[in-house]
């Protein structure tokens, strides 16, 4: 029996629309992660983007457990001396909230070129609405 091997020409991408809602945002992240790269396909091919595109909703709603509101912290750095700039959780989600679960996500995807690509597929709004209505999205399920 031979080995199958999915390539650009013969991968299928659906499109699929996660409500994130009540979701925490740890547990969330691992599974769009999971779907952006295809790892929930049988047709899974580590260096072939198999994966699906992702389009999150109600990003503004996300669930964090413990402290994090107040303790956890993003960092950046402008790249000049004394510019590392730090805001919290809570900060980001007043701000933009799409940014937390795109750097959730960022984070649980390899340091590659291809990993950069599969990124691009994730579509992340703060509200209910989203401008992908003519893809057809279906409900991606969310494993408990």
């Amino acid at each position: 029996m031979k080995t199958y091997v999915a390539t650009p020409n013969t991968r299928q991408r659906d499109w699929l629309v996660v409500d994130a809602t009540g979701q925490t945002l740890g547990r969330l992240a691992t599974q769009i992660a999971d779907a952006l790269r295809g790892k929930r396909k049988p047709e899974y091919t580590a260096h072939c983007d198999t994966g699906d595109f992702v389009v999150v909703v109600n990003a503004e709603r996300i669930a964090v457990t413990g402290r994090k509101l107040e303790q956890k912290r993003y960092y950046r750095h402008s790249g000049y001396p004394g510019g590392l700039r730090s805001r919290t959780l809570q900060e980001m989600l007043d701000r933009r909230p799409e940014e937390v679960i795109r750097l959730a996500v960022k984070g649980m995807l390899p340091r590659n070129r291809l990993a950069r690509q599969q990124l691009t597929k994730l579509k992340i709004y703060a509200g209910p609405d989203h401008p992908h209505v003519a893809q057809k999205p279906r409900a991606m399920e969310l494993i408990s």
